[in-house]
């Protein structure tokens, strides 16, 4: 439902993106817990733009580089119109997705393909999504605990609806590892849609701790 209309002013041209990311499973077991938190904000913090509650059950084809997995997501969203009214829309949204990982020399790249169906108030609709991300360290050959390193992604959305794409973000970060199972990073990201575009800053917690 949308929620008792309110004023603001114009969202900031540069918004913030918070973000945490799970990924636990027991020693020597093929089976993976996915969880994530995501708040982002219109401007630097208060003005809530997206919260984002993930979670889903993974399996490990082979050791280490191909993960399927199946998950659900809540997503509150909020929207500006022409006359600055802030409104909210609630989604649930099932999602199956395949992450394939390899290094080639110092560079650790990973290819993820999703699919999402999506319920928005009394709305259904698909959507393909297609990232190419990377990291590479700094400090060390390999990354691991102690490291910088630079991380970057893009990924394109494409709807069932259309052939072209939704929206296209591009992804560039400095981060860093603090323990050999955790990783911090800051960077940058550029929204762009087919009428607009937009930018925000990104903090982000990786966490991959095992039970």
């Amino acid at each position: 439902m949308v929620s008792k209309a309110e004023v603001y002013a114009q969202p900031a041209k540069v918004g913030t993106w918070y973000q945490y990311f799970g990924n636990q499973k027991k020693a020597n077991s093929k089976w993976n817990w996915h969880n994530e938190v995501q708040y982002r904000n219109f401007n630097k913090g208060g003005d809530l733009e997206q919260l984002l509650l993930r979670t889903g059950v993974g399996y490990n084809l082979t050791p280490g580089n191909n993960n399927i997995l199946l998950g659900y997501g809540f997503i509150k969203a909020a929207s500006y119109n022409a006359a600055n009214v802030k409104s909210y829309k609630n989604e649930h949204r099932i999602f199956q997705q395949y992450i394939y990982t390899h290094k080639l020399n110092r560079l650790y790249l990973q290819h993820r393909v999703r699919a999402e169906e999506r319920f928005v108030e009394k709305d259904f609709s698909m959507r393909y999504r297609y990232l190419l991300g990377g990291r590479i360290g700094l400090t060390t050959r390999d990354i691991k605990k102690n490291t910088m390193y630079l991380s970057f992604y893009d990924e394109i959305f494409i709807k069932t609806s259309s052939s072209f794409p939704e929206r296209n973000r591009l992804y560039g970060a400095l981060g860093y590892v603090p323990h050999k199972d955790i990783r911090v990073e800051a960077g940058y990201l550029r929204q762009m849609l087919p009428n607009k575009s937009r930018s925000q800053f990104q903090l982000a917690l990786f966490n991959n701790l095992r039970w």
